[in-house]
């Protein structure tokens, strides 16, 4: 298998990111010499009533923030050489849908996602990394 294309999915929403998902995809990229994604999805503020509790302009701040957040993030985790050759990503609505529309965009022989520990809720509806798992188009790397 030949892996040309690897997107990392980080989420960075929780108060203490979860490094090690970006660590094997930059080890993995490294070693097969394959592009680097990382991608972070913010949620979407909707149209309609929910969207005008929040002023204009917020969704693109949002997504601003977060990339800024996102690339600083990677340059910590990998050094700001490594960091420079890292396409950074920042997409809004669901996670799975965005993770996989990405990667479908981006052309990527492999996703890295992280996976959590499991909540009740989880096993009625499965979780992103299961999601992402059953409807990719490519391989898919779950850190646990």
């Amino acid at each position: 298998m030949t892996i040309r294309s690897i997107l990392c999915a980080l989420d960075l929403s929780q108060p203490e990111i979860d490094d090690r998902p970006l660590l094997v995809a930059a080890d993995l990229a490294r070693h097969h010499g394959a592009q680097l994604d990382v991608m972070t999805v913010v949620p979407s503020f909707g149209v309609g009533e929910v969207s005008s509790f929040f002023p204009e302009g917020y969704q693109d701040e949002a997504r601003e923030a977060a990339r800024e957040r996102l690339v600083a993030h990677v340059a910590e985790v990998l050094g700001a050489e490594e960091n420079a050759r890292v396409r950074h990503e920042v997409a809004v609505g669901k996670v799975y849908r965005e993770v996989l529309r990405v990667a479908e965009e981006a052309g990527s022989d492999l996703i890295v996602v992280g996976a959590h520990n499991p909540e009740l809720r989880d096993y009625l509806l499965g979780s992103n990394a299961a999601r992402i798992a059953r409807h990719a188009s490519c391989s898919v790397y779950v850190v646990r």
